[in-house]
C-alpha cells in the first residue's frame, strides 16, 4: 500500500440559510417512557437527553499500548493507523461540537455595552471550550471525508453543522449560528499530533472566529497545545499549555492567555493567567482560574496590591515536593487546591460538574453523553453523512468492540476504494457544505460555510457509510 492509500487516522462568508422548514420536532412522535440506551422520554412528552451511554467503557488492560507505538515514535500519527481500542465513541466532529457546551457565555456577551466586559465573556468561552478535554484520554474516531455532524439546540438557541473537508491533510471545519441571529461562530480545525515517547502532544491548528453581529464585532484565537502523558506506562493525564491570544479585530482589543505548563513541581497545574488590553496596550482587566475548573477577572490594581500583600507574607511559601517521575512514567502531580479568589474579583465561567458514572463513560460530560444520540425520527431529518449514523461509532457506544473494529475496517477501505476510483477517473472531490477561501479578519485560509444545508436537501450527499 502506497501513501496515498493509507488511511490517515488522526484526531485531528456566510450566506444565511435561515429557513428550515423541517426540524426534528417535526417528524419526532414521543411514546413511552424510557428506552434501551438510557434515554428518557417524561410524561408531557418533551424529550429528555440521555444522562448515560448504553454501555460503560470497556477495560484496556489486555492491549499492550508500547507494542503499537514503539514504531511511532517521533511521528506524525496522521500517518498511522490506530487500533479502536485508543478510540473514544464519537467522531472527532462531535468532538469539536463541545465547544458549544457553555454557550450561555457568548448569549450574555451579546448584551453587554462594554466591549472590555464582551471580551472578558469571550475569554471565558474560549477556556471553556477546552475544559471537557480533562482527563478526555480517548482518542475520538477520525472522520471521514464528506462526514457530516449537526447539533441543533432550541433550547439552548444555536444549531451546528460541521464536515470533514480534507483528508490529506484531515481538515473538519464548523459553523455555529444562534438561532435568533445574534452571533455565528465558525472555524476549521487541523490539530497536528505527535508521539515523543512517553507522550502524545497535539499541535493546534486552525482558526476560531467569533461575530458578534449586534455589536459589529469579531473576534479570532487558536487554541493551546494539549499533551497527552503516560501513553506507554502509568496513569494518563493531560495539560494544556502555550499562549491563547484574542483580538477584537473591531476595537483593537486583546486578550493573552497564558495556559501554563505544569513544571517540575506541578505548582502550575492547569492554571491560566493572562490580561485584556486595549488597543493603546494599556491593561484594563486580569484573568485567573484553571482550565478545568474556572475563570476570575480583577482590575489591575487589585490584584497587584494582592501579589505584593502575598509576597510579603510569604504565602506562597510552602514547600511543594517534586514528582517522582522516573524512567518509566511521568507521574501527574498532586493537584493543588482549588483557586483561591481575590477580594474584589468576579467569576466569570465555572466547569459544569460531571455526572457522578463519567469515569465509567469515558470521561464525558452530560452535554458529551448526548451527542451520539439518535432520537426517534431523527433518521428521517438527518442528513445520511451525519456520524451519527457510522456503524462503527455505534457498536462501540453498544458495546460491541468486535463489530465496531469490524465496521472501522470496512469503512477505512471503502475509503480507500472511493479515491481510487477518482484517481483512475480523474475526478476531484467536492465538499458539500464548506468552500475553502480566505478567512477576512486574518487572511489566513479557512473553510467558509456556503449556507443551505438546514434546508434539509440532502439528495446529492456522497454515500460515505
Amino acid at each position: 500500500m502506497n501513501s496515498e492509500e493509507e488511511f490517515y487516522d488522526a484526531e485531528t462568508g456566510l450566506e444565511s440559510d435561515d429557513s428550515c422548514e423541517v426540524s426534528f420536532k417535526d417528524a419526532l412522535v414521543y411514546e413511552g417512557k424510557q428506552t434501551s440506551n438510557g434515554s428518557a422520554h417524561s410524561e408531557n412528552g418533551v424529550w429528555e437527553r440521555r444522562t448515560t451511554l448504553p454501555a460503560p467503557m470497556f477495560a484496556r488492560n489486555n492491549f499492550s499500548v508500547w507494542g503499537f507505538l514503539k514504531k511511532c515514535i517521533g511521528m506524525e500519527l496522521s500517518k498511522i493507523t490506530m487500533p479502536i481500542l485508543f478510540n473514544e465513541p464519537l467522531s472527532f466532529l462531535q468532538r469539536i461540537s463541545e465547544y458549544m457546551e457553555h454557550t450561555y457565555l457568548i448569549h450574555k456577551a451579546c448584551t453587554l455595552s462594554d466591549s472590555i466586559d464582551r471580551m472578558q465573556l469571550v475569554a471565558a468561552f474560549a477556556v471553556s471550550a477546552v475544559a471537557s478535554q480533562w482527563d478526555r484520554t480517548g482518542k475520538p474516531f477520525n472522520p471521514l471525508l464528506g462526514e457530516t455532524y449537526e447539533l441543533v439546540r432550541e433550547d439552548e438557541g444555536y444549531r451546528l453543522i460541521s464536515e470533514q473537508v480534507s483528508h490529506h491533510p484531515p481538515i473538519s471545519a464548523f459553523h455555529a449560528q444562534s438561532l435568533n441571529q445574534d452571533f455565528e461562530f465558525h472555524g476549521s480545525i487541523y490539530p497536528k499530533l505527535k508521539f515523543w515517547g512517553k507522550s502524545v502532544e497535539a499541535e493546534p491548528k486552525g482558526t476560531m472566529t467569533l461575530e458578534l453581529h449586534k455589536h459589529r464585532e469579531v473576534y479570532t484565537w487558536t487554541n493551546p497545545f494539549c499533551c497527552v502523558h503516560n501513553v506507554i506506562l502509568g496513569k494518563l493525564w493531560i495539560e494544556q499549555y502555550g499562549t491563547v491570544e484574542i483580538v477584537n479585530h473591531s476595537t483593537g482589543d486583546k486578550c493573552i492567555l497564558n495556559f501554563k505548563p505544569c513544571g517540575m513541581f506541578g505548582k502550575e497545574l492547569h492554571k491560566l493567567e493572562g490580561h485584556i488590553q486595549d488597543k493603546s496596550k494599556k491593561k484594563r482587566r486580569i484573568l485567573y482560574g484553571k482550565w478545568t475548573e474556572c475563570l476570575y477577572c480583577v482590575e489591575p490594581k487589585v490584584y497587584e496590591a494582592n501579589k505584593k500583600a502575598e509576597k510579603k507574607s510569604g504565602g506562597d511559601s510552602k514547600k511543594h515536593k517534586q514528582s517522582a517521575a522516573g524512567d518509566d512514567a511521568d507521574e501527574m502531580p498532586e493537584v493543588q487546591e482549588t483557586v483561591t479568589m481575590i477580594p474584589g474579583s468576579t467569576l466569570l465561567w465555572r466547569i459544569t460538574p460531571r455526572p457522578a458514572h463519567s469515569a465509567q463513560m469515558y470521561n464525558f460530560t452530560n452535554f458529551t453523553m448526548s451527542l451520539n444520540e439518535l432520537e426517534p425520527g431523527m433518521e428521517k431529518v438527518l442528513a445520511p453523512t451525519d456520524c451519527r449514523l457510522r456503524p462503527d461509532i455505534r457498536a462501540m457506544e453498544n458495546g460491541d468492540i468486535d463489530v465496531a473494529s469490524t465496521e472501522k475496517d470496512r469503512l477505512e477501505e471503502k475509503q480507500r476504494a472511493s479515491r481510487r476510483e477518482r484517481a483512475k477517473d480523474e475526478e476531484d472531490w467536492s465538499n458539500r457544505w464548506f468552500h475553502q477561501g480566505t478567512n477576512p479578519h486574518t487572511g489566513a485560509q479557512d473553510w467558509i460555510y456556503v449556507g443551505g444545508y438546514f434546508d434539509r436537501k440532502f439528495t446529492d450527499c456522497p454515500n460515505i457509510y
